[in-house]
């Protein structure tokens, strides 16, 4: 994909707003073809890498003063696309190791984890990501840089900063020959205590992995 499918040519390629607009758009391009399936056995590596690369454009944002859009109002952009396919297909891709369980505040005390899912998360950030283009595209700039560093407080800055701990964690995991504490058989839905959690944990090999080339290293002895 060139970057002229993205921005003019005219415009400085070490600009701020174009370069968060060109990790946006890789994060959404390169996800959505993970989600087809055509290499499910590079698909968590893959995932892995794409999630760390958007956070560097988020703590980017993060780090950047206060972004105010150039309206009091958002311009309206119609319907909403629809991310449930993308979650479908994520959901079927890592359905042995989609649920895991995280800790959504970690200064709240005694907060108990809650189980997510991968697949949720990917849909998620990509819903919140497309927004912001979809102003981009439209030529408003500070109004797609405003959603992206709002929405990254708000919402996908913390959503995709607990996929990647669980997808650093099947990585290591496997690479390290360790067992895969799995959540089996654990509902989303359901509202459960640090207690519930352990109770529901099975134990299951990183062997599982094997249909998504998550691989053991091989002992050199």
């Amino acid at each position: 994909m060139s970057d002229a499918t993205l921005h003019s040519t005219t415009q400085d390629p070490d600009d701020f707003a174009v370069q968060i607009a060109d990790q946006v758009e890789s994060f959404i391009v390169a996800v959505s073809e993970v989600a087809k399936g055509d290499e499910p056995d590079s698909a968590v590596p893959f995932l892995l890498l794409e999630v760390s690369q958007l956070l560097l454009a988020g703590g980017r944002l993060g780090a950047h003063e206060d972004i105010l859009p150039d309206e009091r109002y958002e311009p309206d952009l119609g319907p909403e696309p629809d991310v449930d396919h993308l979650r479908e297909r994520f959901a079927a891709m890592l359905e042995p190791i989609d649920v895991y369980s995280e800790v959504f505040d970690p200064y709240e005390p005694r907060k108990a984890p809650v189980p997510c899912r991968i697949s949720d998360d990917l849909a998620d950030i990509v819903a919140d990501l497309r927004h912001g283009m979809a102003h981009y595209r439209a030529g408003r700039t500070t109004e797609a840089l405003w959603w992206w560093q709002f929405s990254y407080f708000s919402n996908w800055g913390s959503t995709a900063s607990a996929a990647l701990r669980a997808l650093q964690s099947l990585v290591a995991h496997v690479r390290l020959d360790q067992p895969l504490p799995a959540l089996d058989g654990l509902d989303t839905d359901q509202d459960l205590g640090e207690d519930a959690l352990a109770e529901e944990a099975g134990k299951v090999m990183a062997e599982e992995l094997g249909a998504l080339g998550m691989r053991p290293v091989a002992d050199p002895a």
